[in-house]
């Protein structure tokens, strides 16, 4: 077992070591974890997913913003980079060149990975949660045809919904509908 005493970073610290750095940290109350880098599926999947909300959302007033983009859960000391980002946010509509992340996502996408799933269905899930803007949650597999939803019902929770091969994910705060093989395509499945 490691003795080693960990260093707290406060999140300012963190925002600027961040913003020098070649390689991408998510922060989480003090200490900052290095994030592995995506498969070209798991990169092919989000830009679909990605540039069919954009395309939808285009003349609205939300945003789309893809995994470089930080989110800030003020409750939980942390800022995480999901792959995808819809806030329709009114503060978002003009955006200067010192914004650091977003704190009011509508919706919210991880596309899965072995090594990132288990940290995506517990502590991220439970740390969003938290957000009062966010309306549904999205799980993507990267190695099978298959997305989760989960959808907030008022103040008792959440719906869970599981879309196979053939479905169309559809996301009720967007009144957004997509085929499962639109967000697969070229993903080899």
């Amino acid at each position: 077992m490691l003795n080693e005493q960990l260093e707290y970073i406060s999140p300012e610290d963190y925002l600027r070591l961040e913003a020098q750095s070649p390689v991408r940290h998510e922060y989480v109350a003090g200490g900052i974890y290095a994030m592995t880098g995506a498969s070209l599926r798991h990169n092919i999947i989000a830009l679909n997913l990605a540039s069919a909300l954009r395309a939808h959302l285009k003349a609205s007033p939300c945003r789309v913003f893809i995994e470089g983009v930080k989110l800030h859960v003020a409750r939980d000391k942390a800022y995480y980079y999901p792959d995808v980002i819809v806030s329709c946010d009114p503060r978002l509509q003009s955006i200067t060149g010192d914004s650091m992340a977003i704190d009011q996502p509508t919706v919210l996408v991880e596309v899965l990975s072995t090594s990132t799933e288990g940290v995506d269905r517990r502590e991220k899930f439970l740390a969003y949660r938290k957000l009062a803007s966010l309306k549904e949650y999205v799980l993507v597999q990267q190695d099978r045809i298959e997305v989760e939803l989960f959808r907030r019902q008022g103040d008792v929770g959440w719906e869970h919904w599981v879309f196979s091969a053939g479905d169309e994910l559809l996301l009720a705060s967007l009144d957004f509908r997509c085929s499962l093989s639109d967000v697969y395509d070229g993903g080899g499945l």
